[in-house]
């Protein structure tokens, strides 16, 4: 029974501060604002949270992680692979050696494995807390995708990366040959496991559904289970779990643009994984603020193994590993795009420097969250010999004062730092969607069309459905001219009936070519899905 309360106490909270970050006169990023309750909790209440790691891990992660495979923007990912691999890959090793060699410097006493294991949890950057400060930051398109990529891709890298320095800790060995044959096992296992989990339950879902009809909840619950299913069935195999859950979600990204879902489902579907992502977002924060008191407290006895057990000398730790991470971020963005001016003058491309502003926001964007509090709370509580794991406790307030420093220089740097740049508009992207309604709109026209035909053929009243139709018709066709065609509604009111049926048939193959426009990678699948949801908005009024 105290398990449910908890549980329902940490949602109260959650929904708490979805209402406070509203009613406060200042604005504050929502993490902040969870942390601060779970503080509060954690200050008032005599009964703290016991939390099983693993537990928390498998609850959290998966659908995280499916998450953002399934939204994160395919196209801006695949033309931006080189940056996004560049940060995904090389600045998470970069950051686990650096980071890792400069706490052991700083802390003589913690072994190397815990120190690369500390420097591995904090190098995963987190997309829900990037997303929520770029709303208030003026943060370029492209720039924005480059981090939602690489906040996609180094979650896996950075918590594979994690479980070799935990193996390592507790068994004493590390062997670089054996590591890098069982990274290789791990990373293609997992996408391949993943994606066959994904691809398998849309494909049965798809094949039942069209032979025995659906509940409009299966599919929601079907997607739910999806990213826990792959994670088990990849740690089953030996394989990663982690990657698992992100390459499902990728392959139910590609699913979604079959466009054999109803609109109902998707809606439905969407509205269901807000509520889960904001809800395992924001009881993960206030389990951080409820922890914290406790953390700090075991932290300062853990000290006492090197030395020191006083708080200024933990909040000096923190800042240290803080700036440690910035710099090293910071220098690995100058050397890329070095590199990058290099590659390109070789080639005779002319380059463009982009703004130094933009270089520095690039350091500080590097938010971590919910990841980087689920991964660290999964150290182990002991060594294979019964003893206590090294510097546990020291490891967990570190990581966790990396996620809530992260958020606060994020919070207000990043909206001073850039105040007053101007951000160039994409026009790619605009060019992409304005393409796309105009081929949706002339689809719909077609299909008007040929409706029109096959019910006036055989329609006992063909006058009130030539009139819905010339109604419809005249929105689409204003679309296309830029301006709206007014039309005698007295006149047409008898034909609200067929209208909406020819509404149903415009909507309808606006969407399909949408879908299939994404399909032939002519349009972006962020940009298809935003569409999309606009129609199905529209087209749940006439049903």
């Amino acid at each position: 029974m105290q398990s449910i309360e908890i549980v329902l106490t940490m949602l109260l909270l959650v929904l708490a501060s979805g209402y406070l970050v509203r009613v406060l006169p200042f604005a504050l990023p929502l993490p902040l604002v969870q942390i601060a309750l779970g503080a509060g909790v954690a200050a008032v209440s005599s009964h703290g949270v016991r939390l099983d790691p693993n537990l928390f891990f498998i609850l959290f992660l998966p659908p995280l992680l499916f998450l953002d495979g399934w939204r994160i923007p395919k196209a801006g990912l695949l033309r931006d692979a080189g940056p996004v691999l560049q940060l995904a890959l090389g600045l998470v090793v970069f950051t686990v050696l650096g980071v890792g060699l400069f706490v052991h410097w700083l802390v003589p006493a913690m072994p190397l494995a815990v120190a690369f294991a500390l420097a591995a949890i904090v190098s995963p950057t987190d997309p829900v807390a990037v997303a929520a400060i770029a709303t208030r930051v003026p943060l370029p398109r492209r720039l924005l995708h480059i981090i939602e990529g690489e906040a996609l891709l180094n979650d896996a890298t950075g918590l594979v990366c994690f479980r070799f320095a935990v193996a390592a800790a507790l068994t004493g060995q590390f062997s670089l040959l054996s590591a890098g044959l069982t990274f290789l096992w791990l990373a293609l296992g997992g996408v391949a496991v993943g994606a066959a989990v994904s691809w398998g339950i849309s494909r049965s879902h798809h094949l039942l559904t069209r032979r025995f009809g659906q509940d409009a909840g299966l599919p929601v619950l079907g997607s739910l289970l999806t990213p826990f299913g792959a994670y088990l069935a990849a740690e089953h195999l030996g394989a990663s779990g982690i990657l698992a859950a992100v390459a499902a979600g990728v392959m139910m990204s590609y699913a979604e643009l079959s466009g054999v879902a109803p609109p109902a489902t998707r809606l439905q579907r969407a509205a269901v994984w807000d509520s889960v992502q904001f809800a395992l977002n924001g009881i993960a924060f206030v389990l951080l603020g409820e922890q914290l008191p406790g953390i700090v407290e075991r932290a300062r006895g853990g000290m006492l193994e090197s030395g020191h057990a006083s708080v200024w000398w933990l909040l000096l730790l923190a800042l240290a590993l803080n700036l440690a991470l910035a710099a090293v971020r910071l220098a690995w963005t100058l050397a890329a795009l070095h590199l990058r001016t290099v590659w390109h003058r070789r080639h005779g491309d002319a380059v463009a420097r982009p703004p130094w502003r933009l270089v520095l926001a690039m350091s500080l964007s590097g938010v971590r969250g919910a990841i980087t509090l689920a991964g660290v709370l999964t150290l182990p509580l002991l060594l294979p010999d019964g003893r206590a794991f090294p510097f546990r406790d020291l490891a967990i307030f570190l990581a966790m004062s990396v996620i809530v420093l992260s958020l606060v220089v994020a919070s207000f740097g990043l909206p001073r730092l850039l105040r007053g740049l101007r951000v160039p508009p994409e026009p790619r992207a605009h060019r992409q969607e304005d393409l796309a309604r105009r081929r949706a709109a002339h689809a719909a026209l077609a299909a008007l069309e040929q409706a029109r035909l096959d019910h006036g053929a055989d329609s006992t009243d063909a006058g009130i459905a030539a009139a819905a139709a010339t109604r419809v018709i005249a929105l689409y066709q204003g679309r296309l001219d830029g301006g709206d065609t007014e039309v005698d509604a007295q006149r047409l009111r008898k034909a609200d009936q067929a209208e909406r049926r020819l509404r149903l048939v415009a909507l309808r193959a606006e969407r399909a070519e949408l879908f299939a426009l994404a399909r032939q990678g002519r349009l972006a699948d962020d940009v298809a899905r935003r569409l999309v949801r606009e129609i199905d908005y529209v087209e749940s009024r006439y049903q």
